[in-house]
């Protein structure tokens, strides 16, 4: 088992009043937060649900359990957790004789213990294994990804899962540099992004390999796949009058989260545009910055 602090890092979810206003907590409801993390959005639901509210929170990455079990002991019994993907959260919650909640919430995005504590390669501030796995219990890494994947594979992933317009060079310059020497750290790929892309067209405001990281990581984690299943199967999961929140950080999901809603007829669609972060959000959590929040509720 991964061995942690005792700490719990400062951490900030994004969006909470706007989560608050419509997931709409109430005392003796029964909420699944579908993405634990750090804990901060389980608190909330917890705080404002008491005093007899409960929290099934799914997270298949271990140190996140570990560090937000510490954080939310004061619950006690108010909340169980579950280590599993929110795309398992029908099986999770038929494990526990639950057949339907009051609301639930899915927030996709990295936690700051993913970013900031990880050592798993999410970042390329250092470098570090590139791993990038949420759940050290799957095979595939991103270094394993990257050396087995062709050329053309690679510019696809890069492409689709990052919107990175010089994918097609970057992945040559991958299958290039890995007859040479296997890429097996964050820094490494960072410097080879750099290298295959041109410097007039390195951006200004975000860092060179930004795109190529966020397309790994999906791509490890199976993001998309995930969401689509949790999309499918969370209406018969919700009571009449019960709310669907999820909050995406890439524009291909926040298309599927608006495709899926407006497909399901037992879903009426709250936020014809997502919400996003306000400007005073973004100032004191620069990562609330591209969160956009969709919310349904079941008729």
């Amino acid at each position: 088992m991964e061995q942690v602090e005792q700490s719990v890092p400062v951490h900030r979810s994004v969006l909470p009043q706007e989560i608050l206003h419509y997931l709409a907590p109430r005392p003796g409801g029964l909420y699944v937060d579908g993405t634990l993390g750090l804990g901060g959005h389980t608190e909330a639901i917890l705080r404002h649900s008491a005093p007899d509210g409960q929290v099934v929170a799914f997270e298949w990455d271990e140190a996140a359990i570990q560090r937000s079990r510490l954080r939310l002991e004061p619950f006690g019994d108010r909340l169980t957790i579950v280590r599993r993907n929110f795309a398992e959260i029908g099986v999770g919650l038929k494990e526990l004789g639950i057949e339907q909640v009051d609301g639930i919430l899915i927030d996709i995005g990295l936690s700051s213990l993913q970013l900031d504590m990880g050592g798993r390669g999410f970042s390329f501030q250092r470098d570090e294994p590139l791993d990038m796995r949420m759940d050290n219990r799957r095979e595939m890494t991103a270094a394993s990804l990257l050396a087995r994947c062709s050329e053309e594979e690679l510019a696809d992933i890069f492409f689709y899962y990052g919107d990175e317009k010089q994918a097609r060079p970057i992945a040559r310059e991958i299958c290039s540099s890995r007859i040479i020497e296997r890429i097996l750290t964050s820094g490494q790929l960072a410097a080879l992004v750099a290298r295959a892309i041109p410097r007039r067209f390195h951006p200004e405001k975000i860092h060179v390999a930004t795109k190529v990281f966020q397309a790994l990581r999906i791509a490890v984690n199976t993001e998309l796949e995930n969401l689509a299943h949790i999309l499918e199967d969370a209406v018969p999961l919700l009571r009449s009058g019960a709310r669907f929140c999820v909050i995406s950080f890439h524009s291909l999901e926040d298309r599927l989260v608006k495709r899926k809603f407006r497909e399901q007829k037992e879903l009426l669609v709250l936020t014809p545009k997502p919400l996003m972060a306000t400007a005073a959000e973004v100032a004191e959590n620069p990562r609330s910055r591209s969160a956009r929040l969709r919310v349904a509720e079941k008729q």
